[in-house]
C-alpha cells in the first residue's frame, strides 16, 4: 500500500479557511440547518476525501452539499445525489453498503476513492473560480500519492475538467485536444489511466431523466469491468 502523507490523513482539508465566503456560508448553514434536520449537529467544516489510498478507482465530484455533506461530515452523504452513488458503487462492489446516512452508520469503500473540485459546501452549489484554485493544491496532493489509480469518474462537466486540470498542474500529459465530455464516453490516457465521464447524479439531472439508474450503472460495470482485465 502506498504510504500515506499527513496530508491524506485529511487534516489539512478540514482545517481549512482559504476562502472567507464558503467559511461564512457552510458556518452559517450549520449554524440555522433546516427544520427536518433540526436535530443534527451539523459538520459545518470542509469535507474531507474518503477511501484509501491504494484504491484503483477514483472518482471527482464538485462539493458538498449544504444539508448533505455539510451536515453529515462526509462526501455525497446525506442527500439524494449520495443515495444514487453509493446504490451504484454497491451494485458493483466499490461499497460494502448500499446506504451513506452518517460517518458512523458502517459505510466502507472497496477499492474506491472519492474526492471532490472544492470541499466546503457552496452558496447555490455555485464555487467561485477563486474557489476552486484554492482548493485545487489538495487535489494535487491526492493525485500525486494516489499511485494505483487506474480508473478515473469525474461527475459532471466540470469535475471533468478539473481532473484534466490537475494533470496539466503536475505535469502528466493530457491529450491534445481534450477528450470530448459526454456520459458514458471513455478516453484512455498515455500513462494508462482510463477517464470514464458521467453526468453528476444530481437532482437536477435524476428528476429530469437526464440521468438515469442504468446509465449510471453503466459507468461503473465499466469502471468495473476494466479493472478486472
Amino acid at each position: 500500500m502506498p504510504k500515506l502523507p499527513r496530508f491524506l490523513a485529511q487534516t489539512d482539508i478540514v482545517d481549512c479557511r482559504r476562502c472567507p465566503r464558503l467559511v461564512e456560508y457552510r458556518e452559517q448553514v450549520a449554524a440555522s440547518k433546516i427544520r427536518r434536520f433540526c436535530d443534527w449537529e451539523y459538520w459545518g467544516r470542509p469535507v474531507p476525501s474518503f477511501g484509501s489510498a491504494s484504491s484503483r478507482l477514483l472518482i471527482v465530484g464538485l462539493a458538498p452539499a449544504a444539508h448533505g455533506g455539510n451536515r453529515t461530515g462526509r462526501v455525497f452523504t446525506g442527500d439524494r445525489s449520495g443515495d444514487w452513488l453509493y446504490r451504484a458503487l454497491h451494485k458493483f462492489g466499490f461499497a460494502n453498503q448500499p446506504q451513506s446516512i452518517h460517518r458512523d452508520d458502517g459505510l466502507k469503500l472497496i477499492d474506491c476513492y472519492i474526492t471532490a473540485a472544492v470541499h466546503c459546501a457552496p452558496p447555490d452549489n455555485k464555487p467561485l473560480p477563486s474557489e476552486y484554485a484554492n482548493c485545487r493544491p489538495y487535489l494535487l496532493e491526492e493525485l500525486k500519492y494516489l499511485k494505483l489509480v487506474e480508473v478515473v469518474v469525474p461527475l459532471g462537466f466540470i469535475a471533468f475538467k478539473t481532473y484534466f486540470t490537475a494533470r496539466k498542474e503536475l505535469g502528466w500529459k493530457n491529450p491534445s485536444p481534450l477528450p470530448p465530455f459526454g456520459h458514458g464516453l471513455a478516453a484512455k490516457l498515455d500513462d494508462g489511466i482510463t477517464v470514464i465521464s458521467s453526468y453528476h447524479p444530481s437532482q437536477q439531472n435524476t428528476h429530469t431523466g437526464k440521468l438515469t439508474e442504468t446509465m449510471l450503472d453503466a459507468v461503473f460495470s465499466r469502471s468495473r469491468a476494466l479493472l478486472e482485465s
